[in-house]
């Protein structure tokens, strides 16, 4: 029997690596994932030809889990984020919880916590969610999973 891959499935992506978000200020962004998300630096790269610094944030390890990368252009201080982008999403231990620690820590919660709105013939209990905004305002889903921690 051979052991080698099929053309087709060498072709075809396999991992999903980071998603890419353009920040105005990389440090505060970093506190914000980093201080306030619980998420790892995985590591911070600056390209001064280009102008550019990216930063990898995420949970557990980069080799095995998707990041985040922070944009910081040096010359660029604002974003217009327009209208296809939605969120990225998280899971939380407890939703009510996260918001109170992150609104003290003044993140401004978009959606308070509570089940979601519409419900799916899929779901026996509709899930219990909340929206808060990072620095740039970039939406992120919090979604209550309490096996999480």
């Amino acid at each position: 029997m051979s052991t080698q891959k099929h053309p087709q499935q060498a072709l075809t992506p396999s991992a999903l690596l980071h998603t890419m978000l353009r920040v105005s200020n990389l440090d505060r962004s970093i506190a914000f994932y980093v201080g306030l998300l619980g998420m790892t630096l995985f590591r911070k790269e600056e390209y001064p030809e280009g102008r550019f610094t990216l930063a990898f944030v995420g949970y557990g390890n980069e080799d095995q889990s998707a990041a985040i990368e922070l944009t910081h252009n040096w010359d660029t201080q604002d974003y217009e984020h327009g209208s296809a982008f939605g969120h990225v999403a998280l899971r939380v231990a407890n939703v009510e919880r996260t918001c109170r620690y992150l609104a003290e820590a003044n993140v401004r919660v978009v959606r308070a916590p509570g089940p979601m709105t519409h419900s799916s013939p899929q779901r026996q209990v509709p899930e219990n969610i909340a929206f808060v905004a990072d620095p740039d305002g970039y939406r992120l889903e919090l979604i209550e999973h309490p096996s999480a921690c």
